[in-house]
């Protein structure tokens, strides 16, 4: 029998527009409670956008996320998973960055997740900004390369910005691969569209062995195909997933910084994260959630409902 500690709250024993706020209700569980070593999956809010080079304001995400959360119950309607009791899972709070000094940030985000790694939790992450994965990836990788599906309108490949930036939310799995963190064999990209500056992010990938699906191929073959792909990519050995809401048309996810129009609708969005069961997920996030550009909230919980799909497929696989 699940651990009654470890369920979230009910809307029948709470309506869900009380309480303090937590990831689907989980019991908040930070570093130094005396229960976080029993924590299998820990969610966690990374508050920071200052890899953002054109709209801010996916710092604010993680607080938007877990207020959208509370609509989250406890049985995925599609499976039938009931996801909290096959799993220890728990609000682990919120990483602190730095808002004025991105090496810093970059630095205490890591050291986070390597206790939170150290513990044996896998996490779930709602970001901020595309940047935080790369520091994600550098806890969670530092024995081995891992692979990754990535949903995603952009590659985040790119070199370097304004000059040589290095540190942008265009260009985390750039420095990921170049640091050793990827394996770029086991790595997927999935939606990948719009205009561009030239051909060069996309070219770097595949000249690595990255696999680039264009939403042009993603329509032409349909979701469950793709996806059959990428689980044979991931070839059943560990595997982080990142996926960026701006997957998502902006026609159902308005809420993020770099829209993209022509992705996929809201359905196809939970298909996909759905269809990731059976991958040895080590870690996910959902990033670039933008509250300032989401007037009605729709994109947040869209973005929580793929979060918790995501956490269906990490038991699932687990």
């Amino acid at each position: 029998m699940s651990d009654p500690f470890f369920q979230p709250v009910s809307g029948f024993d709470l309506p869900r527009f009380a309480g303090i706020p937590t990831f689907m209700r989980l019991p908040h569980v930070p570093p130094d409670h005396a229960r976080f070593a029993e924590v299998e999956i820990g969610l966690i809010g990374v508050p920071w956008d200052s890899g953002t080079t054109n709209r801010p304001g996916p710092r604010h995400g993680p607080r938007q996320l877990r207020d959208a959360s509370t609509m989250i119950r406890a049985q995925n309607g599609a499976t039938g998973l009931r996801p909290f009791e096959a799993a220890a899972c728990a609000d682990l709070g919120d990483v602190g960055p730095n808002p004025a000094d991105i090496e810093d940030s970059l630095e205490r985000i890591t050291s986070f997740y390597r206790q939170v790694a150290g513990a044996g939790i896998r996490p779930l992450t709602a970001g901020g900004d595309h940047l935080s994965s790369l520091p994600i990836l550098r806890a969670l990788a530092a024995d081995e390369p891992l692979g990754m599906i990535h949903f995603d309108a952009h590659t985040d490949f790119f070199a370097g910005y304004f000059g040589g930036t290095k540190y942008t939310h265009g260009t985390p799995f750039r420095r990921a691969l170049e640091e050793g963190l990827l394996d770029p064999k086991r790595v997927i990209q999935i939606g990948i569209r719009g205009t561009a500056y030239d051909s060069e992010d996309k070219d770097f990938a595949r000249a690595h062995g990255v696999r680039i699906v264009e939403i042009e191929e993603f329509f032409d073959r349909g979701p469950a195909d793709v996806m059959e792909e990428a689980r044979a990519v991931a070839a059943g050995r560990p595997t982080y997933v990142s996926y960026d809401i701006d997957f998502v048309d902006p026609a159902f996810a308005p809420g993020t910084g770099t829209p993209e129009v022509g992705g996929p609708n809201s359905f196809q969005a939970l298909q996909v994260a759905r269809a990731l069961a059976g991958v040895d997920i080590v870690g996910a996030d959902l990033v670039e959630v933008s509250p300032p550009f989401d007037q009605t909230g729709n994109t947040a919980f869209l973005g929580v409902s793929i979060m918790f799909e995501l956490l269906c497929a990490m038991v699932a696989g687990g």
